[in-house]
């Protein structure tokens, strides 16, 4: 498959270079490079994920339509397009409600951009290149980052729908692409925050992250992150928990929700290439 567009083409540039650094040995020179913000965050885990497909589980599922928007296509990387479930907004019902949303009660499914661009932006081009390193937010920190906190403490939590995710599995010496679903088959519904920017000229830019948690003692994402880190995983949520993730008064009950999905409820496996047809 070609792969088109500059996103696209600097997130396989991006990723064919770490394979590089990888065959060499050169983990601890790209972790500094990380920590010292000089490497492309492009590269940070969970980077790319496959959208529902079919349609109709959006609704059998999640309980909102399918997107009509054609920009939403089938796989979703840093800053292209992607689909959010939020709390539908509804005017107060009681005046000085602290909730956002204090009279939502249903769900509603965005378009935004994958990679949250925070208010304080200055400019459009700015978000741009901070939306990429922006994919990913970790829930043990974002009411204090100052790049997810604004979403984080004003409740702009939302449930990203999708089939599966890709890590890299780095325990040999090449980069293997993995893909990691539900061993059921079924869709799920990850723990991310989402962020309305608006620009000095107009411009407005809807955008998510998901949210990660700690998978040191995972018995299955503990494979996956580059060797001697920590190791994370996205914040997977249990169906059941969808609505209450949405509406949770306060911000250190929706913190409740940040746990590992059990390992046995999950399975990995490298993604193959497809060969060129002769």
């Amino acid at each position: 498959m070609a792969y088109v567009g500059t996103e696209m083409s600097l997130h396989v540039l991006a990723y064919n270079l770490k394979r590089v650094i990888i065959v060499f040995g050169l983990a601890k020179t790209m972790k500094a490079m990380q920590l010292a913000g000089a490497w492309p965050t492009i590269l940070a885990m969970s980077s790319q994920y496959e959208c529902l497909r079919p349609d109709h589980l959006y609704r059998d599922i999640f309980d909102v339509d399918a997107p009509s928007d054609t920009a939403v296509g089938r796989q979703v990387w840093p800053r292209r397009s992607g689909v959010f479930i939020r709390n539908q907004p509804a005017p107060p019902s009681v005046e000085g409600a602290e909730h956002p949303y204090p009279g939502a009660i249903a769900h509603e499914l965005v378009v935004g951009q994958f990679g949250l661009v925070p208010p304080w932006v200055k400019s459009a081009s700015d978000a741009k290149l901070r939306s990429t390193k922006l994919v990913n937010a970790r829930s043990e920190t974002a009411s204090t980052s100052n790049n997810f906190r604004g979403a984080w403490l004003g409740a702009q939590r939302c449930i990203v729908p999708m089939m599966a995710f890709q890590e890299d599995d780095l325990r040999s010496s090449k980069a293997v692409p993995t893909r990691v679903a539900r061993v059921d088959g079924k869709p799920m519904g990850v723990a991310g925050l989402w962020e309305r920017w608006t620009g000095a000229q107009g411009e407005v830019i809807v955008s998510f992250c998901l949210l990660t948690v700690n998978a040191n003692s995972h018995a299955l994402m503990h494979r996956y992150g580059q060797p001697g880190s920590e190791k994370r995983m996205l914040a997977i949520l249990n169906e059941g928990s969808y609505g209450a993730w949405l509406s949770a008064a306060h911000p250190e009950k929706a913190r409740e929700f940040m746990r590992a999905y059990p390992a046995a409820g999950l399975t990995a496996n490298p993604i193959e290439k497809k060969s060129s047809a002769v």
